[in-house]
C-alpha cells in the first residue's frame, strides 16, 4: 500500500472508526459467537456461522484501516499554496455546458464524500483539475459525456 496523504480531520475520523470497530463492534461479535456456541451443535448452528462470517468481515475491515493509518501522512494545510489545484484545495468552478456553479474539495480516497462536497483525488474531475489555476478551462470525460469546467477560485 502506498502513502496516503490526508487532512487531520480525515485521519482523526479513521482513528475513531478503527477504535469503534476494535472496542465496540469486535467484542459484540465475540459475544454473539460465544452465545451461539453455547446453543450446541455447531455444524447446523446458523447463528454461529453468521457470527463467524461477521467476525471475519470485521477483522478484514480492521486490518484495512490499520494499513491505511500506517501509511497515512497528515498534510499541514498552512503550508499549502493556493496558486494551483492540489490535494485539499477547495475549488469553485462553473460548468460551461449549463452554467451551473459547483464547489468541491479535493480529498484523499478515504475522505471522499460527495454529499460533503469532497471528491477523491483519483476521480476524473480531480485529475483534470490538478495543477490548474484560476481562470483555466478543463475538459473532463465523465460517464455522462464531456464536461467543460472553468475554475473560478481556489482556496
Amino acid at each position: 500500500m502506498s502513502i496516503e496523504y490526508m487532512s487531520q480531520e480525515g485521519y482523526d475520523k479513521l482513528v475513531a472508526e478503527l477504535q469503534q470497530m476494535v472496542n465496540v463492534e469486535l467484542p459484540q461479535v465475540k459475544d454473539a459467537i460465544a452465545e451461539a456456541r453455547d446453543k450446541g451443535d455447531l455444524s447446523e448452528n446458523f447463528e454461529y456461522h453468521a457470527a463467524k462470517r461477521e467476525q471475519a468481515r470485521l477483522l478484514g475491515r480492521i486490518r484495512f484501516k490499520q494499513r491505511v493509518l500506517e501509511n497515512a501522512r497528515v498534510i499541514d494545510t498552512s503550508l499549502l499554496h493556493h496558486e494551483g489545484v492540489q490535494l485539499l484545495s477547495k475549488v469553485a468552478m462553473t460548468n460551461l455546458g449549463n452554467n451551473a456553479s459547483m464547489t468541491y474539495t479535493i480529498a484523499s480516497p478515504h475522505e471522499a464524500d460527495l454529499r460533503a462536497g469532497k471528491i477523491s483525488i483519483k476521480s476524473p474531475i480531480a485529475q483534470a483539475l490538478l495543477g490548474k489555476k484560476v481562470g483555466d478551462v478543463v475538459e473532463v470525460r465523465v460517464p455522462a459525456g464531456l464536461l467543460k469546467l472553468r475554475i473560478d477560485s481556489i482556496e
